[in-house]
């Protein structure tokens, strides 16, 4: 496993987990220019890097043309320019296929809801004391259980897809959150209709696979947060370029945007957050899942705005 901190004018760090108990740490002050550099050593497998458990000498799989986004007011988006960007980067589809992909969300993840579990638990510790978050393609409200440490929380949840609110809704109840406590938005990254500085938490699962504009959608992140606001992240990036991994996800990334909403399977979000510099820096962790084996590796960790 890797684990990379970085902000714009500190130390970036990689942390490099071999199999004996000993761990070496390297630590290297940059500039973002520098940054990138080191990103791309890791992928040629540089010998100031070793390999990973894994066996994997790279970090985050080549870049991938995102399709160019409207361009948005710095200020909130409105309810009715939310829809309007909703209606052109998500056309209306027939309700069937929303019930459809909302059953597969709810009913079909569950193997990798549990072999994430640890990871997610983790992960959500670190949300702080956070009171009003924002959970962007909450989809069926996996991740809502993991609220309920929190007092007096609330939490909005942000998805393309309509269907999605009943399951959703099911989960937080079934958390113990009281129905009050939970707003659905029908919307998309993008364009989220809400003020600026507005949430304490954002949170992605599985999410900058499927958005139009990974760039734009760190962007609204950074706008809805506060000053001092936490981004949680757990995402599938690409395998290693060259890797047997790679190759059949090269070959199935056409299928996989078809039949899974959009989804691609390899983005190198790892590099757009980076690339976002949110103020606070960013801690990125790198791990294999066995669990639907062609969305591994994953990264999670925490921006901090």
């Amino acid at each position: 496993m890797m684990i990379l901190h970085c902000t714009p004018s500190s130390p970036i760090s990689v942390n490099i987990l071999k199999s004996s108990p000993l761990t070496r740490r390297t630590t290297v002050r940059c500039s973002v220019k520098i940054q990138k550099n080191i990103l791309n050593a890791i992928d040629s497998g540089s010998s100031k890097f070793s390999l990973c458990p894994c066996g994997r000498k790279h970090f985050l799989g080549e870049p991938t043309t995102t399709t160019p986004f409207l361009p948005i007011s710095p200020s909130h988006a409105s309810q009715s320019s939310s829809s309007e960007v909703l209606n052109k980067l998500r056309p209306p589809k027939p309700d069937w296929y929303f019930e459809l992909y909302g059953w597969f969300r709810s009913s079909g993840m569950e193997r990798y809801e549990k072999e994430i579990a640890g990871y997610k638990k983790k992960l959500f510790s670190q949300v702080g004391d956070a009171e009003k978050v924002l959970e962007i393609g909450i989809g069926a409200g996996p991740n809502i259980k993991y609220y309920n440490t929190l007092p007096n929380v609330s939490i909005l949840g942000v998805d393309p897809n309509p269907k999605m609110e009943s399951y959703a809704r099911k989960s937080a109840i079934e958390a113990g959150l009281k129905s009050e406590d939970f707003k659905f938005i029908h919307a998309v990254a993008e364009c989220i209709p809400l003020e600026d500085a507005s949430v304490d938490a954002v949170v992605t699962s599985l999410v900058m696979c499927s958005v139009t504009d990974v760039t734009q959608t760190l962007s609204e992140i950074k706008r809805i947060l506060k000053p001092g606001g936490r981004y949680l992240f757990v995402e599938h990036v690409a395998a290693e370029d060259g890797s047997f991994l790679r190759m059949v996800q090269n070959m199935l990334d056409p299928v996989q945007q078809v039949v899974a909403d959009g989804c691609h399977l390899i983005r190198p979000t790892g590099e757009s957050l980076l690339k976002a510099e949110f103020p606070g820096g960013v801690d990125i962790n790198k791990v294999s899942l066995t669990s639907f084996y062609h969305l591994s590796p994953h990264i999670y960790g925490v921006a901090y705005n």
